[in-house]
């Protein structure tokens, strides 16, 4: 296909990203391993790692790659060759019905793209930028027959069943797996099982797709192509909108600072309705290890949708990361899911001690609430109120109450606040 304009200029500057966080990643291992007074061979600790990850996170991220035309090219050239299969190729490959826009994000292999899907704007993503990077399925290589046709099909959900407990830590039935089923065997049976093989390697495909139909603040999976699963497009948070998210999509476009203050109550709300769902409605806790703007997005209504589960845990993955062995607490801290060491045995507790509702009053509420909603009409003695129950949410410590009655009373406390904002802007309105 012919070279988009300005594709030169912005593949020099991708490489020119690429360099320059290659070159500080460098220079900062080669100051971790000179600090410790070893070589870059020696293991860094723990401690020093975690600090590694944060600088990662700081680098410059190239939202490009050095090959934007070619982007989906290799999946599609699979496709014709029988290797992959999904119900979304024959629209990006044959009937030109999916169209790639831009790159969102690439890093270490995987990719977010933007696409035009008959109109309705999707993300496709994937883990790894290749298939043949994902480990293939020893079945297929194993059978005899053309086609895989004769792996049976207990064999099959045995094998489903175990990636999914080793995304997840989740042991489910058969009747459970319908929505990672491969369907029924065809001529292209062969090219099914390795895509599906592909995606079940991808913990966020497994969780999107478990939660299907479950649950309205995780993103639907709207099908596939090989590796790469489409999601539906919203527009990320981000600390630069004033409201962290982009409000001018949602119902009513909210005005002026009193629609604002709504707009934030309502989204403030969403988030109170997610940390219930996750902590009460599945048969384990959901745990949300990456607590950021970025990670959400709203729809219209002002529903808080988590677009974003790369560091999403049910309960018994999260014990099984969380229990490592540690010198002190600043071991056993996961991101932002926290456990306590046991300096008796050297060992991180699997129990979490801080909550998805703490790290959102810290990371999400602070910004909203803690210098009040300024001249949104709100009484000063509720905006108060509200900036109290959010700092004693992120820091309950402050309180001599258990962990858990302390994380309750405020959630209600929140809860009750945040209805009784809404109610004084509607007064305010009339």
């Amino acid at each position: 296909p012919p070279r988009p304009a300005g594709l030169i200029g912005r593949t020099t500057w991708c490489q020119k990203q690429q360099a320059e966080g290659s070159g500080l990643l460098e220079g900062w291992l080669l100051w971790l391993a000179w600090n410790q007074g070893g070589s870059l061979g020696s293991p860094l600790p723990r401690s020093d790692l975690a600090i590694l990850g944060w600088w990662r996170s700081e680098l410059p991220r190239a939202t490009c790659t050095c090959g934007q035309h070619r982007e989906l090219a290799s999946p599609c050239r699979e496709y014709k060759g029988g290797v992959l299969v999904g119900d979304l190729c024959e629209d990006l490959c044959v009937a030109g019905k999916l169209l790639y826009q831009r790159c969102l994000y690439y890093e270490r292999g995987k990719k977010v793209l933007q696409a035009d899907w008959r109109g309705r704007p999707i993300i496709l993503k994937s883990k790894e930028e290749a298939f043949s990077s994902f480990q293939p399925l020893s079945l297929l290589e194993d059978a005899a027959d053309e086609g895989g046709q004769g792996v049976p099909e207990a064999e099959l959900l045995l094998l489903v069943a175990g990636e999914v407990k080793n995304a997840l830590g989740l042991e489910l039935s058969g009747g459970s797996l319908g929505p990672l089923w491969p369907g029924r065997r065809g001529p292209r049976w062969r090219g099914q099982l390795a895509s599906l093989w592909s995606l079940l390697q991808q913990e966020e495909f497994v969780l999107f797709s478990l939660l299907q139909d479950l649950s309205r603040h995780a993103l639907p999976v709207l099908g596939s192509c090989g590796h790469f699963y489409a999601v539906e497009y919203l527009a990320a948070g981000s600390p630069r909108h004033r409201a962290l998210f982009p409000l001018d999509g949602a119902a009513g476009a909210p005005r002026g600072s009193r629609g604002q203050a709504k707009a934030v109550s309502d989204m403030a709300l969403s988030f109170l309705d997610m940390v219930s769902h996750f902590e009460d409605d599945f048969s384990h806790r959901l745990h949300l290890c990456d607590v950021k703007p970025e990670n959400f997005a709203i729809r219209s209504d002002f529903t808080v949708v988590a677009i974003d589960v790369d560091m999403a845990f049910f309960e018994p993955k999260m014990r099984e990361i969380l229990e490592q062995n540690c010198t002190g607490d600043e071991d056993c801290n996961f991101f932002d899911c926290f456990s306590k060491c046991d300096l008796r045995i050297n060992k991180c507790g699997a129990e979490r001690v801080n909550s998805n509702l703490q790290v959102i009053c810290d990371k999400i509420f602070r910004h909203w609430f803690s210098s009040g909603l300024g001249s949104s009409g709100l009484s000063f003695p509720l905006q108060q109120q509200l900036r109290e129950a959010v700092q004693e949410c992120a820091d309950p410590r402050r309180t001599a109450r258990s962990p858990l009655r302390a994380a309750s009373d405020v959630f209600w406390k929140l809860r009750r606040l945040l209805r009784a904002t809404q109610r004084e802007l509607q007064e305010a309105e009339k």
